[in-house]
């Protein structure tokens, strides 16, 4: 087990120590795309390193127990039981839709109120139980897709879907393909993989040119991404390519160099807002970690605001859900965050072009 004990000193002055309070992390921590939940926990330990330096809740620490999912469903249903059997108050992940559909069983089960930083898939939409949502949903990220291609006069998309995460990707394509009907489009083809290491590519995107499409678009992690993109420019360095959010790290522009130039991808944050609140986090991130902070990072943070608020809100007798509730609406390091009664809520978005080695801002 990956326990993280974090400023556990602060609560250790002789006698009378209150016990910490225990939440739990759950994420892909060592999956190929792996680069969300690594970025995401980095969020979440700093945001519990500042509650336990400000004194956490009443001088009661916050313990921080880390699992991996891994990607796998088996070991998300064990890393799950093992986050219950340690008696955690909440549970802030996971960060795919996939593992979510494995881990949010278990944990609803035991009562354990969860935040995602970052799943969007409508199957955990509308939902009246113990997840709570910080991103938006498949559809919302969808329809700006469709608008903003159309847009730019783009009306034969074809697209490529990695089914190890499934539960995303099948979503987003269903969003997708309607709001482009919607329209009297229709997709030029729909190409289905399995993400691996002995993942033919190159035949990926060869099935996707054979329906003469006019633009291309990725519903994969970044690292598929970026070698979808390579093929791409070989077979057809002319044609536009896009890739759904999921793909929005920081490991996307560091493995994909040039081949991304130009890839279209939004964001569900302002990578360069220049408010005190956020550079201060900044800041603070790179101080801690020595690097900046990514879309999965912020989503984190925020999530587990959210959690650290409704742990020092709580009153007796009153669940975590019913605190967090309550407690609304949230200061995020960005955006104000405002829960229905089933814990989803909106979040702002940025689309934006790799220029340079850089995620740049389209202009609204």
């Amino acid at each position: 087990m990956i326990l993280l004990a974090i400023g556990l000193n602060l609560a250790l002055g002789g006698c009378g120590q209150k016990e910490p309070i225990k939440i739990g992390f759950i994420g892909g921590l060592t999956d190929r795309n792996s680069d969300n939940g690594q970025s995401g926990l980095n969020g979440v330990i700093l945001a519990v390193e500042q509650f336990n330096r400000q004194g956490g809740r009443e001088g009661q620490m916050v313990e921080l127990v880390t699992k991996d999912d891994a990607q796998n469903p088996a070991t998300a249903q064990q890393s799950s039981r093992e986050l219950v059997a340690a008696k955690v108050e909440a549970v802030i992940g996971p960060f795919t839709s996939g593992m979510a559909k494995v881990i949010v069983p278990i944990t609803a089960q035991n009562g354990i109120f969860q935040v995602s930083p970052t799943i969007t898939s409508m199957d955990f939409y509308g939902k009246d139980d113990n997840l709570f949502r910080i991103n938006r949903t498949t559809r919302d990220y969808a329809e700006d897709y469709a608008s903003v291609l159309m847009s730019q006069g783009l009306r034969r998309t074809a697209v490529a879907y990695d089914t190890r995460n499934l539960n995303f990707t099948a979503s987003w394509l269903k969003e997708f393909r309607a709001a482009e009907q919607a329209a009297g489009q229709s997709l030029a083809a729909e190409i289905a993989y399995e993400s691996g290491d002995s993942t033919d590519f190159g035949q990926v995107i060869s099935q996707m040119l054979a329906s003469k499409p006019d633009s291309l678009v990725f519903i994969s992690g970044a690292l598929d991404v970026a070698r979808l993109a390579q093929q791409a420019r070989k077979q057809a360095p002319k044609l536009p390519i896009a890739a759904a959010e999921w793909a929005a790290t920081e490991q996307l522009v560091e493995l994909g160099g040039e081949v991304v130039e130009g890839l279209l991808i939004v964001q569900n944050y302002d990578r360069d807002d220049q408010s005190e609140r956020y550079r201060d986090f900044a800041d603070a991130f790179y101080k801690r970690f020595q690097r900046q902070p990514g879309y999965s990072t912020v989503a984190a943070y925020d999530a587990t605001t959210v959690v650290l608020t409704a742990l020092k809100n709580r009153k007796r007798g009153e669940t975590l859900k019913q605190a967090a509730l309550r407690s609304g609406p949230y200061q995020g390091l960005q955006q104000s965050i405002t829960f229905d009664a089933n814990g989803d809520t909106r979040r702002q978005a940025f689309f934006t072009r790799i220029q340079n080695g850089r995620y740049v801002r389209l202009q609204d």
